[in-house]
């Protein structure tokens, strides 16, 4: 089962546990809250911790769980923003937040990026004018082509979070796990070996910068030396394998727009095809409907969007989302202390 829906009793519990907690804290982007997340994780319902370290512990073949049944106070939570910089000082979505967060430290501890939304951990996925045709979550006319998240870098997450506050208009998600194809023997060598090159997505680079709006906490100096090794990991990029782990039930590494032709490596180049026919054919739609959240293994599962008409009226589709790593400490080069969840 990769689904299940809240109760009236556990949703009960989740909202007196919620009301504690965003009494407490203002902002889940404040250390002392995401210190204690996993703490506070530990007394939602049974059955919802359970279900969650079933995903996490068993790998369902499925690579994707969803909670559903949460109420959103449409009137509460106000207008989707035009812009992810047009954060007000408490979120008006701040409850729906804690619980991301919650669920998601039963799978591990944030993760977040100083070349990203302005280094916050929560990213609002709205649509955004001037990015309609971008490769971007915040694009709408062009569809965003499947990949796993971060593909390019070393320390992705494992698991990425999102949650729908609204989506009035069913935009589809675009899902396929890597279990869902039979790859041949020969395939799965050429794939395991370090060929093959991802460049970052649009996201990190520098022109989607916001001179708005940074988190206070974010050095310059360091901003600036993140930025630079993203710009050589785009000019520059290292080769990789694009599949890991255990050849019998390989995890995936996989970004095809930002990949560049092998242009001296004839078998390699059509093992990288294949692989991504392979993956087009299982792709199917996933329509996150108001309330509810889902969590991807990233190592097993690959996602897009589907092209939609943004209005721009204030009601468009707006998701939370939040990125997952099992193991906080392997970036820790990259972080400016050891409680620090901001890659650079």
């Amino acid at each position: 089962m990769n689904r299940i829906v809240l109760s009236e009793a556990e949703l009960r519990s989740i909202q007196g546990l919620l009301g504690e907690i965003t009494h407490r804290h203002h902002t889940v982007e404040d250390e002392t809250f995401l210190n204690n997340a996993c703490l506070y994780a530990h007394e939602l319902p049974r059955r919802v911790r359970s279900f969650l370290n079933d995903f996490k512990m068993l790998e369902p073949p499925a690579g994707y769980c969803l909670i559903s049944g949460y109420p959103v106070d449409e009137e509460k939570i106000g207008r989707t923003p035009e812009h992810w910089n047009c954060r007000p000082k408490v979120s008006p979505a701040l409850a729906e937040e804690v619980l991301l967060i919650l669920f998601g430290s039963l799978l591990g501890d944030l993760l977040g990026w100083s070349t990203q939304q302005n280094g916050y951990l929560v990213h609002d996925v709205i649509p955004i004018k001037g990015h309609e045709y971008e490769q971007l979550g915040s694009s709408s006319a062009e569809l965003l082509t499947w990949h796993n998240e971060d593909a390019f870098h070393a320390y992705r997450c494992d698991y990425l979070g999102m949650m729908a506050l609204r989506n009035p208009d069913d935009v589809a998600t675009t899902v396929a796990s890597i279990n869902s194809i039979k790859l041949k023997e020969d395939l799965i060598r050429i794939l395991f070996e370090p060929r093959f090159t991802i460049r970052p997505d649009e996201s990190h680079l520098m022109k989607n910068k916001s001179a708005l709006q940074k988190k206070e906490e974010m050095p310059d100096n360091l901003l600036a030396s993140a930025y630079e090794k993203i710009s050589q990991m785009n000019t520059q990029p290292a080769k990789l394998a694009v599949l890991y782990g255990d050849p019998e039930m390989p995890y995936i590494r996989l970004d095809p727009y930002f990949m560049d032709p092998l242009q001296d490596d004839e078998e390699g180049e059509s093992a990288l095809n294949e692989l991504v026919q392979l993956l087009d054919k299982q792709i199917w739609d996933l329509v996150l409907q108001r309330g509810e959240f889902v969590f991807m293994d990233n190592y097993r599962m690959v996602h897009g969007r589907r092209s939609f008409r943004a209005r721009y009226d204030g009601k468009d589709r707006w998701l939370k989302r939040i990125s997952i790593t099992r193991d906080l400490r392997k970036s820790r080069n990259c972080r400016v202390n050891c409680t620090s969840r901001i890659i650079y």
